[in-house]
């Protein structure tokens, strides 16, 4: 996976196990992990509840191309936990995040989804796009000419840009994170997500709330915990345990835009008369075993007190370490997931969190943590606790982190 060869400023390791909050590498070496597989990895290294459930579905098959027995309880469970009557599964939130883009243009009949400045929703197409000079331009190579000529793309926390942007009445759909989480950890402003929602609405434009990222924070996600009223809620990585799985919610209303065509499928080279979505994997038996046990014997509310409680203790080991080396750094948090910037107010959209950034700083200090035993975040994010971790484990990350900043300061 030659992407893996350019995520940090160092060759990968590579890894042979991994247990509860640490895992370890093929030279024997042992990582205590605040990355947790960019998110994850929340249920910790190999829960046993998961492992058991996979173990056992594997016995009794696991693919069919059917709807198994855990299907219900799983999208039941969802529309519990996360306010969403309807669900659909998929193998990545990538996938999720394009059916939902997929069922808004056929919903809203327009062509255009709006992202914000700093945003990463998966290697969707029409989201890998970048503002250079005020022009929305390709952010990879191999995108197809025109593959981001219907994204736009604003400032988080701009009611003012977000009100223009709207304006013109062509947006099928809004893809929003509650919090940013590759650009750091950008909290919302006062106010900002009741101006996204009347906004939308008055628009005629679908909202999308991407919990990939930050469901780890809190049981519900962020947006059921600030009371946000979307369309489409999208979830991802850590819901199976990291068995691959992801899935959105949907209102009934916009549910009704994916029944069945009148005129079935039947053969190929045919045009058909729903929204594309689907794939032979999804939905499988072994992910859906695996999210069944994850989501109701790993990620309890017992088990997110557990984490908000260390995300916390994360946080105030953070601000001790820097006031006491007289650096004025900003530290963000919400339940497991920490944040600092090199700078005494937070960044509060993608072009302050970039002015705010030092990238080899951060590529320094992962090595420096690396050979100490501790496996730093990637860039984009920030430490973040497990379910598995220990107040222990969060404060031989703060020892390591403070030993860092004393010899670089000193």
């Amino acid at each position: 996976m030659s992407w893996m060869e350019e995520l940090y400023e160092h060759p990968p390791v590579w890894v042979t196990h991994g247990n509860g909050a640490s895992f370890w590498d093929i030279d024997g070496h042992r990582y205590l992990d605040l990355y947790i597989a960019d998110m994850s990895a929340f249920c910790g290294h190999a829960p046993e509840p998961v492992v058991r459930a996979v173990a056992e579905r594997m016995r009794r098959g696991n693919q069919f191309l059917l709807p198994s027995e855990d299907a219900v309880p799983v999208a039941d469970h969802l529309a519990g936990r996360y306010g969403m009557p309807k669900w659909q599964f998929t193998l990545s939130a990538t996938q999720a995040n394009t059916e939902v883009i997929r069922i808004a243009r056929h919903a809203t009949g327009r062509d255009v989804v709006m992202v914000f400045d700093g945003k990463y929703h998966g290697h969707v197409d029409a989201t890998l796009a970048v503002l250079d000079d005020g022009v929305v331009q390709p952010e990879y190579y191999g995108l197809g000419r025109g593959a981001t000529d219907k994204t736009r793309i604003v400032a988080f926390n701009d009611v003012a840009a977000l009100q223009s942007a709207l304006s013109s009445r062509d947006v099928a759909v809004v893809l929003a994170e509650p919090a940013m989480t590759n650009a750091g950890f950008l909290l919302p402003q006062p106010g900002f997500h009741a101006a996204l929602r009347e906004l939308t609405v008055d628009a005629g434009t679908l909202l999308a709330i991407d919990e990939t990222h930050t469901l780890v924070t809190a049981y519900g996600g962020l947006g059921r915990e600030w009371g946000l009223q979307p369309d489409f809620v999208t979830v991802g990585k850590s819901i199976a345990g990291g068995v691959p799985l992801a899935a959105y919610g949907m209102t009934d209303e916009v549910a009704s835009f994916l029944r069945a065509p009148d005129d079935p499928y039947v053969v190929s080279g045919m045009a058909v008369g729903e929204p594309a979505t689907g794939g032979t994997l999804f939905a499988n038996a072994l992910s859906l075993a695996a999210c069944r046990s994850a989501l109701t014997e790993v990620l309890t509310e017992q088990a997110f007190a557990h984490t908000a409680k260390l995300g916390a203790r994360l946080a105030a080991g953070l601000r001790d370490t820097f006031a006491r080396q007289g650096l004025a750094w900003s530290v963000t948090q919400e339940g497991s997931h920490a944040y600092y910037a090199f700078t005494p107010t937070p960044p509060h959209d993608g072009a302050t969190s970039r002015a705010a950034d030092d990238p080899d700083l951060r590529a320094l200090m992962r090595v420096f943590m690396a050979n100490r035993g501790v496996w730093e975040s990637g860039w984009w994010l920030g430490p973040t606790v497990s379910v598995a971790h220990t107040e222990a484990d969060v404060d031989a990350y703060v020892e390591v982190l403070a030993e860092f900043v004393t010899t670089v300061t000193a």
